[in-house]
């Protein structure tokens, strides 16, 4: 009995320890398969989930009724879930580009109270992520699932400066440097060799 109770507590605990996630119903397509007896009406639900944090994913999930589409999206979405470095927590730390099929997307870091500049499926992925300065550009397909993805595409490639020093094996310092800093020097250099 006393083993039981503990498994219970301990899944209890499982669950308060998750942190708690925010989803945004992206699309709903309703499609309809023809047989012999008539239509046959399914829907096809796209989700984002997010901690708003720093963690997005997305999920796409397909039943005969809506509420059960949109639950199995938002479950799949959570297994897939990505980890993105973001600056001073509310923008990206660098200019990028995303592709997946004929959607491509631009996304570019913007100074603070910029807002989410985005269109449909790219907003909703930046809301769920965290990010709450942002200028972005959808080009090419509009079609939402191939949006998201390539959306997802360009922020698996978004790169934290202590991620790219450990990469090149500097300090956190030497790639934030500014370029009018190191072209000083060289200024002072050339103006002594000249006298």
């Amino acid at each position: 009995m006393a083993e039981r109770e503990n498994r219970r507590g301990r899944g209890r605990n499982r669950e308060e320890e998750t942190p708690e996630f925010a989803d945004r119903l992206v699309a709903i397509n309703r499609v309809s398969k023809t047989t012999k007896g008539g239509k046959n009406f399914g829907f096809a639900a796209l989700v984002v989930v997010g901690d708003q944090k720093g963690r997005v994913g997305f999920g796409k999930g397909k039943a005969k009724e809506v509420p059960e589409a949109i639950r199995k999206a938002t479950e799949q979405a959570k297994r897939q879930l990505i980890r993105v470095p973001l600056r001073e927590g509310r923008t990206l730390h660098h200019d990028m580009e995303g592709r997946h099929g004929a959607g491509k997307v631009i996304m570019r870091t913007a100074p603070e109270g910029t807002g989410i500049i985005a269109g449909g499926p790219m907003r909703a992925v930046f809301e769920m992520l965290g990010v709450k300065d942002v200028v972005s550009k959808s080009i090419g397909s509009q079609n939402p699932y191939n949006m998201i993805r390539a959306t997802l595409d360009g922020l698996r490639k978004e790169g934290s400066p202590r991620q790219v020093a450990q990469r090149r094996g500097k300090k956190v310092a030497d790639i934030l440097r500014k370029p009018e800093v190191a072209e000083a020097p060289a200024a002072e250099a050339a103006e002594s060799a000249e006298a």
